[in-house]
Parts: structure tokens; C-alpha cells; sequence
């Protein structure tokens, strides 16, 4: 899926503010202009109403898990490139996650070197 980062879409779900508020920084950082967030519950709808090029998704959430949410985006979009944050002690949760289609993982805490190596994958970068 090689997309030009500046047109892409980008999805942050996760039930933390603090959490979305870094993730937006760092995308920023990274070039794109297009971040969308969800709160926990609200993932896939929002995800429906957008149809992001990629959606970075929390594996553990209160309201509706992120495995879960995953299942229900890949059933209807089963080429949608999903990205799972996940902490330590939710590995039980990411081999599931992977299961259902999860394209890759990031550990969190989330930093700039890790998210920009996993991005390179997926986007073209203006030079």
C-alpha cells in the first residue's frame, strides 16, 4: 500500500486522551494532515465514517476492546491496515488480535523512532 503520507488518512483509537494527543503529535511529525481519533467505543464507527488509509487501534480499552473492534472493522474492510498499541502484559490479547487480522504492533509507550520505522513500511514520504 504504498500512499503518499500527505493524502492519507489516519485513525487513533484509543480510551486515553493523553495516549491520542501523542500519537497525533508524533503523525504530525511524521507529515500527515488527516488524523482522525476515536474514543474507545467509538472506533468503528468512526472508522466506518472514514475509511482510513491506516488506524492505529488499543488493544485494551473498557467499552469495546480493541480486538474486538478490530474484528468488526476487518469483517466489513478486510483490507484495512489495522496497527495494535499494545502494553506489556497484553500479549495474550495480541496473538489474538494478529489472528484476526491485525497488520503489526507497536509497544507502548509509543516513540518517535519506532512509529516512523513501522510508517516507512506502509508510506512514501515527500523528499
Amino acid at each position: 500500500m504504498e500512499k503518499d503520507v500527505s493524502k492519507a488518512k489516519v485513525l487513533v483509537c484509543d480510551d486515553s486522551m493523553m495516549v491520542r494527543n501523542k500519537m497525533k503529535k508524533l503523525l504530525t511529525a511524521y507529515g500527515f494532515t488527516q488524523i482522525y481519533e476515536a474514543n474507545d467505543g467509538q472506533a468503528v464507527e468512526k472508522f466506518a465514517d472514514i475509511i482510513p488509509d491506516i488506524t492505529f487501534m488499543d488493544i485494551v480499552m473498557p467499552e469495546l476492546s480493541g480486538v474486538e473492534a478490530l474484528k468488526l472493522i476487518k469483517t466489513n474492510s478486510p483490507d484495512a491496515v489495522v496497527i495494535m498499541a499494545t502494553s506489556v502484559g497484553t500479549v495474550g490479547n495480541l496473538s489474538e488480535a494478529i489472528k484476526l487480522g491485525a497488520n503489526d504492533f507497536l509497544q507502548k509507550p509509543v516513540d518517535e523512532e519506532q512509529l516512523d520505522k513501522l510508517l516507512d513500511n506502509y508510506f512514501k514520504k515527500e523528499a
